[in-house]
């Protein structure tokens, strides 16, 4: 296993895995990595919406992402030496997809699934932080944000009612 004290820009294209893992790029901020990760999702769902890939179609697609999550982070995890390391955000991109498949198609809908997701993926409630800490590998990264955002989904379900997607 190689441990890399700061991932860049040629680690991040080194190979595909590593590309994901980070986010396309995003994961390499230096500030709230995870929070650009999700924000890295606003455009993609948008692509997917735009080609007809939303609602219930686009919350099937995610289970495929998940289990691609859990390849890349392992693999680029194992390549970090580091078991979660924060540039790591493609668990944030996976979960905010999952969210947004609920989200009625609003700036107001995608801004509180936003503010939702990432409250939920930084305060980490039980048992989303039990989880964290005991879940380890691709898995454990991938696991901990879907929980984060079946929170956010229920939050939403809950704000909104009806109005949800």
């Amino acid at each position: 296993m190689t441990t890399l004290r700061k991932p860049d820009w040629a680690f991040v294209t080194r190979r595909p895995a590593h590309f994901l893992a980070f986010g396309f790029g995003s994961g390499l901020a230096s500030r709230a990595p995870g929070t650009w990760g999700t924000l890295a999702a606003l455009p993609l769902a948008g692509l997917l919406h735009w080609a007809g890939l939303a609602g219930l179609p686009l919350a099937v697609f995610c289970l495929p992402l998940f289990l691609l999550g859990v390849w890349v982070c392992q693999v680029t995890g194992d390549a970090l030496g580091v078991h979660d390391y924060g540039g790591i955000v493609w668990d944030e991109i996976v979960a905010m997809l999952l969210v947004l498949s609920i989200t009625p198609f609003t700036v107001t809908g995608w801004a509180l699934a936003f503010g939702l997701f990432r409250l939920f993926d930084i305060v980490k409630p039980w048992p989303i932080r039990w989880f964290d800490r005991h879940v380890h590998g691709g898995f454990g990264v991938m696991l901990d944000d879907l929980i984060a955002a079946l929170f956010a989904m229920a939050s939403l379900w809950l704000l909104l009612g009806a109005r949800v997607a």
